[in-house]
């Protein structure tokens, strides 16, 4: 286990090299919230989970570069090492008992050494901690609704958040956005009115579906302001492509201001509707 240990902090101590050496600048740098022309990388991640995942992503990559010259490398050894003009008399080995071991044992040493940061990261993200506020998300064809439950600090109302074409960016904005408070564990609690959809904010690094006739849930934790932007990332009909998400994330207090204006906005009307469902 020693060992496994040994390697695993080795792998990643490489990633991190790597990444020091060859930063993304410029054309490649991540968006902040949103997609940028010519990304190259996840946009910039605002919770802890998403960091995770960035970090095991490059990781893999470097190893997997890593893995690509090393086995280019045996293979031109092999072409100028065992060529023709160098061998007229052709080796017949059959076999290496020591290499046969080795190229046996070292990718499962491998293998246990990625799966180890990918199970920690599983752990967190099927975790669940006690939430500081919960959102109900409902998908339907096609835009999205969310229910804010009655709590001490406000809510008990709904709203619909549809898809602002006029807006920028395009294809990315709404007419409503989901407001949550910055440093808080919030809870999404998603399912789906009518066919399969799939609720997914690359910054908080999580996507999850939303399946008719069931409540999936899970959790972000926004550690910086901002507004961000999602896209629903399940083909779900004709118009998949116009159901965008936009989260705001903002202060405590910008939140509880939020929440007074939302009650009055989104207040219901006798038969159970709210106004926004009314118009």
């Amino acid at each position: 286990m020693r060992t496994v240990r040994t390697i695993n902090r080795s792998l990643w101590s490489l990633a991190a090299l790597g990444a020091s050496l060859f930063p993304l600048t410029g054309a490649q740098a991540a968006g902040f919230g949103q997609p940028v022309p010519w990304e190259m990388s996840r946009q910039i991640p605002v919770t802890e989970n998403a960091r995770d995942i960035l970090s095991f992503e490059v990781g893999l990559h470097w190893l997997s570069l890593a893995i690509s010259v090393f086995v280019l490398g045996l293979i031109l050894w092999c072409i100028f090492r065992f060529g023709e003009k160098r061998n007229p008399t052709p080796s017949r080995t059959t076999h290496n008992t020591a290499i046969e071991v080795a190229w046996t044992i070292v990718p499962v040493l491998i293998l246990v050494a990625v799966a180890i940061p990918s199970f920690r990261l599983l752990r967190t993200q099927l975790s669940d901690p006690k939430a500081d506020m919960i959102v109900k998300v409902i998908g339907h064809a096609w835009y999205w609704s969310y229910e804010y439950p009655q709590t001490e600090a406000g809510g008990g109302f709904t709203f619909d958040a549809n898809i602002d074409e006029d807006k920028q960016p395009r294809l990315l904005q709404t007419d409503n956005e989901m407001v949550v408070p910055v440093g808080k564990i919030v809870k999404i609690q998603v399912t789906a009115a009518d066919v399969l959809h799939s609720w997914a904010m690359p910054a908080f690094g999580f996507k999850i579906d939303a399946v008719p006739g069931r409540l999936n849930q899970m959790w972000f934790k926004a550690d910086k302001e901002g507004t961000f932007h999602g896209q629903c990332s399940e083909l779900c009909g004709q118009r998949h492509a116009y159901m965008p998400i936009v989260v705001r994330v903002v202060s405590e207090q910008a939140y509880a201001d939020w929440l007074k204006e939302a009650k009055t906005k989104y207040a219901r009307i006798d038969n159970g509707t709210s106004f926004a469902e009314a118009r």
